[in-house]
């Protein structure tokens, strides 16, 4: 067991404890909000990081989430305090949240080192949310805990089942085919997000919760629970009763994030068949523990883990059924071989111990070892003279014909351009084409939007066809699906092989040999990057400008270059 600190240990206590005068302003101004000495002596001081906005509904619950994670630390003898964070919306903002993920990251470092907190509870659930508030947690080393904010009900049309995104994309082209009507796509509208909560696919923030709970940064069974299950709430205040204990304790997200802890996430990420945006976010996260995950890693554990969960987009089902299947601690008992399950997690156990007596209630939604969804997981790490620093591909959600296949480019420099001319009947482009789309990654959106899933044009949609090969440096969204060749390194924007691709040029892609390629000499290349010239900045003022000139490529996790740094930061001085 750890030494528990003592009163005077806790780091509050350099701004309450002392007998000085910066100190009695501390208190004075305590007592101003109304707070006397036994609301601050001898009590760990929590944080409530809440990224609730009335902008963002995967939040709308956040501010009733916050009191009953206040009654859990106060029924444990802590303070709690409620500091309002950027709430990503994944709904609104544009052109993407991932523009601000890092901004989100930094105000968290930075709001848990300024100030007297001694833990904190982190509520998050839509999409960026997750990762950025654990890197920002992380580089600050204060305990912490991550309470997700839970899936959204299941959407319903007609008497059919809507998962979020996923349907959005199939019945968008079927409108577009000419095989919908407007009064059953607003039909639609009306049906597919019925509560609030996340996105109830597996989409990036149903992976991203999952993955933190494998981290060990969640209590046990937290990333299943749906957003308005009571069974939420209690999850909550149990979460701020771990959060004063973990704050007695010290335990320092340093203590739970190693290589073993990361090693599982991945592990988690390929068995749930989960976004191929969080092989950027999980790049990031552990950079901030300061730990490597080199891409190949991400293929590697793909190849040899199996995909047991059979959700959408590339299954059935939807993340209510995953909670009453058994959630993912029965998906993790299933996987016990293949992780490193002795990790430490935030409730002082194992992950062991953590899933011990999990059991799975519906073997059709969670699979069981001798009966997988697929033996492999499913997403697939691809390099080639297109990407040289590599490329992602979620080949276990697209048509099985383009796993090896060969066709002419359609060029598209950018959105503005692919918006202006993929419904044009005269466009030189069949169903073997390859659509590629240039300036979507991190400099040349900017902010490496989830542009990925590239439209099929609307002559070919009306000839049936629904998947084609599509190539970009953008992302998708997770509940997207298709032949999509997502995260190309270096990007266009930069002088990336992308930006040198033209109309015609052959391009082949190889899942099995994780290959992409065009098919050009290398002098053709050297000829064509003699003519290429960069785009001027986005901005060169403002955020915008901060983001150009200090992010990392896909990559890299898409953080920023400066908080690469190694060693935290010295404790702020007080005077």
């Amino acid at each position: 067991m750890p030494t528990r600190l003592t009163p005077e240990q806790l780091r509050s206590y350099r701004w309450f404890g002392p007998n000085d005068l910066r100190s009695f302003g501390h208190r004075s101004r305590a007592r101003q909000m109304g707070l006397g000495p036994e609301d601050w002596e001898g009590k760990p001081i929590i944080a409530i990081l809440n990224t609730w906005s009335e902008l963002n509904p995967c939040h709308l619950h956040f501010k009733i989430l916050a009191e009953h994670v206040k009654k859990g630390i106060l029924q444990a003898g802590g303070m709690p305090v409620e500091v309002p964070l950027l709430s990503l919306s994944e709904s609104y903002m544009k052109p993407t949240t991932m523009l601000y993920r890092n901004l989100l990251a930094m105000e968290t470092e930075e709001v848990l080192r300024c100030h007297p907190i001694d833990g904190a509870v982190l509520l998050g659930a839509c999409d960026k949310t997750t990762p950025a508030l654990i890197m920002g947690g992380t580089s600050a080393e204060i305990p912490f805990i991550f309470v997700p904010g839970g899936p959204m009900l299941r959407g319903n049309w007609r008497g059919q089942t809507l998962g979020s995104g996923s349907d959005a994309w199939k019945f968008w082209d079927e409108k577009r085919a000419g095989r919908l009507s407007e009064e059953a796509w607003c039909e639609i509208e009306d049906g597919i997000a019925r509560s609030h909560g996340h996105c109830m696919t597996m989409g990036t923030a149903s992976t991203m919760t999952a993955i933190a709970e494998t981290l060990g940064l969640t209590v046990p069974g937290a990333s299943s629970i749906p957003a308005v299950d009571m069974a939420h709430w209690r999850m909550a205040a149990q979460s701020g009763r771990q959060a004063v204990e973990n704050a007695w304790n010290d335990l320092r997200p340093s203590k739970i994030l190693n290589a073993d802890a990361f090693h599982n996430a991945i592990v988690v990420d390929m068995a749930v068949g989960g976004s191929t945006n969080a092989i950027i976010h999980l790049i990031a996260m552990a950079a901030r523990a300061g730990i490597a995950l080199p891409l190949e890693c991400f293929d590697e554990i793909s190849r040899t883990t199996p995909r047991l969960a059979d959700l959408r987009p590339a299954g059935r089902f939807l993340m209510e059924d995953f909670y009453f299947a058994g959630g993912l601690p029965a998906l993790l008992a299933q996987l016990l071989d293949l992780l490193r399950p002795d990790t430490l997690t935030i409730n002082g156990k194992t992950l062991r111990e953590n899933i011990g007596g999990a059991e799975i209630f519906n073997k059709e939604v969670i699979r069981t070892r001798d009966n997988p969804v697929a033996a492999e997981a499913g997403t697939a790490i691809l390099r080639g003279n297109l990407a040289p620093r590599g490329a992602v591909i979620k080949h276990s959600a697209m048509e099985p014909r383009f796993l090896k296949h060969t066709g002419p480019a359609v060029v598209f420099c950018d959105y503005n351009d692919l918006a202006a001319r993929i419904e044009d009947p005269a466009l030189p482009v069949t169903a073997d084409s390859v659509i590629l789309l240039q300036n979507g990654g991190p400099c040349g959106a900017p902010g490496m939007p989830e542009w990925g899933m590239l439209p099929i044009p609307k002559k070919l949609l009306e000839q049936g066809v629904r998947d084609m090969l599509r190539i970009s440096d953008a992302r998708m969204s997770g509940t997207s699906y298709g032949a999509c060749v997502l995260h190309v390194a270096p990007e266009a924007a930069i002088g990336g092989p992308l930006a040198l691709v033209r109309d015609g040029d052959l391009i082949t892609l190889d899942v099995e040999a994780r290959r992409i390629d065009v098919a050009l000499t290398e002098e053709e290349f050297a000829a064509r990057r003699a003519e290429w010239k960069q785009r001027p900045p986005h901005a060169r003022r403002g955020f915008l400008s901060l983001f150009l000139n200090e992010v990392t490529q896909a990559d890299e996790g898409c953080d920023f270059r400066f908080l690469h740094a190694e060693g935290s930061l010295a404790e702020p001085e007080i005077h």
